[in-house]
């Protein structure tokens, strides 16, 4: 288990406090961050510092609440599994959904297109679930979807970057990451490490997933899907 970090006893202009939150768009964080007089090795650093510290604070208040479990056990139990995100959370939607659909079955990334969320909510049971990526500045739809989801009695699972975010209430199960940013661009960082951490303790508890694997193994060659890389002189003396 991760050791506890002593909080900084002085203000961080780069961390995710009140006034950092209050700086809503990237053109209000931009005027606030960058600094035209900054050497690109300061602003190095800083971003390197930065992003190191909101990992640690993810990290470390997600062990003491158990949150990630908890998701990935209704992760588990549901029949079907929707992940949906707008925007920029649209990029981890994706990434959260090529790892579970790895290893887990009936597994729905919901992007408005191949799938929409006016489907999905005609046809919700109580054992389905929802994944969903909520960032400040909430997408209007996306919280509106989430609503409605929980409310045709599927189970809502939410990653935000605040306690006090629109589908806060509505989550089922809430998973808050910390957004700290040296950037004009709220971080990614620990949102990537969330997804890489929720789809590994599925991914663990998931009956079938080393034979799903090996199965998409054999089918991924069979399709000549990836670029065999570097041979060495035995492998050329084999294809002879």
């Amino acid at each position: 288990m991760m050791s506890e970090r002593q909080e900084p006893t002085q203000p961080d202009d780069f961390d995710d406090s009140l006034h950092d939150r209050s700086l809503v768009s990237p053109g209000e964080r931009y005027g606030e961050r960058i600094r035209t007089n900054i050497s690109a090795e300061a602003l190095q650093a800083r971003v390197i510092e930065t992003e190191t510290r909101s990992l640690q604070r993810t990290f470390d208040e997600l062990t003491r609440s158990g949150d990630v479990p908890r998701a990935a056990t209704l992760i588990l139990g549901a029949r079907r599994r929707y992940i949906g995100g707008l925007g920029k959370a649209a990029a981890y939607a994706e990434l959260l959904g090529a790892d579970l659909s790895a290893t887990l079955s009936n597994v729905f990334l919901v992007d408005g297109r191949a799938l929409s969320p006016l489907t999905v909510l005609t046809d919700v049971r109580a054992s389905d679930v929802l994944i969903v990526f909520s960032m400040r500045r909430y997408r209007a739809e996306t919280v509106r979807f989430g609503e409605l989801f929980r409310e045709a009695g599927g189970q809502l699972v939410v990653i935000t970057d605040s306690d006090d975010a629109p589908l806060a209430a509505s989550a089922s199960s809430l998973i808050r990451v910390h957004t700290g940013s040296a950037s004009y661009a709220d971080s990614p960082t620990s949102v990537a490490a969330v997804c890489h951490l929720l789809s590994t303790l599925t991914t663990a508890s998931a009956k079938g997933a080393r034979r799903r694997l090996a199965t998409r193994d054999r089918f991924a060659t069979d399709l000549g899907l990836h670029h065999p890389g570097p041979h060495t002189d035995a492998d050329k003396e084999q294809r002879k």
